[in-house]
């Protein structure tokens, strides 16, 4: 049995020359935690070339949807970017991933920090109810060079608080915290930066993290992830692994191409 299915994009949208996302069709048999990745591709001299992508859409949503970046001469993604609404993608039928609650020690708050398209599976975390009833405070830390990278920040910031069922809960619970490095902004530094100076956690009003309280969710580049894992484990946070819960989870599959 095959291990692909073929969805159909309904929807394409480019937030600026170097991040796009897409919709599609969704199976009504296709099962997935929110905060998942799976397996997208398109058919490549006769053999299908798949990367792993982070599902932005929560798993109760009727279509999937996924956010990548352009790379002019990557493999797959000179592709997909350019997809148009009408167009066939091969998407994996299975799931995975450890950004999922399950793998997080019960908490009061949840920082999801990512950097460029790492936010993509907090997008789904960020719809799914669920979190919103394990932890006092989501805060949602997304670092970007340009303004114009903080794709989704309209949607988190002006639609999801008026949703109709979750509305309440996301304004009494969600903090959104888009930070810039290369233009002037409300917010500038890398988060690395900022979380080790302490200026993230004042801006927040938050009390600088602790073992009992605190619980982390990090999806970005090679780099942040490393900064920030060692951070956290020079403070005694320890990185959830082989089903065993922790203070922290990252995303080591993450793919950029």
């Amino acid at each position: 049995m095959s291990t692909l299915m073929t969805e159909r994009v309904t929807h394409v949208h480019h937030w600026n020359d170097t991040l796009f996302s897409f919709r599609t069709t969704r199976d009504p048999g296709y099962r997935f935690k929110n905060g998942h990745f799976t397996m997208i591709g398109l058919p490549s001299d006769g053999k299908p070339l798949m990367r792993a992508y982070s599902i932005t859409s929560a798993n109760h949503e009727n279509e999937l949807e996924f956010f990548s970046i352009k790379v002019p001469d990557g493999a797959l993604t000179s592709k997909l970017q350019n997809l148009a609404v009408g167009d066939e993608v091969l998407v994996g039928k299975r799931s995975t991933g450890t950004l999922i609650p399950d793998n997080m020690l019960p908490g009061r708050y949840l920082y999801l920090l990512c950097t460029g398209t790492g936010l993509a599976p907090f997008m789904s975390i960020i719809k799914d109810p669920e979190i919103y009833d394990q932890f006092d405070r989501v805060i949602l830390a997304h670092g970007v060079r340009q303004i114009s990278e903080l794709a989704y920040a309209d949607y988190i910031e002006n639609v999801l608080p008026n949703d109709e069922y979750m509305g309440e809960i996301v304004r009494e619970k969600l903090v959104y915290y888009p930070t810039v490095t290369r233009e002037p902004f409300k917010n500038n530094g890398r988060l690395t930066t900022l979380m080790s100076s302490g200026k993230l956690f004042l801006d927040l009003d938050q009390p600088y993290p602790n073992l009992e309280d605190d619980r982390f969710m990090i999806c970005g580049s090679p780099s942040m992830l490393k900064e920030l894992v060692d951070m956290l484990e020079a403070r005694s946070f320890i990185e959830a692994r082989n089903v065993k819960p922790g203070h922290f989870v990252i995303e080591r599959a993450f793919v950029e191409s």
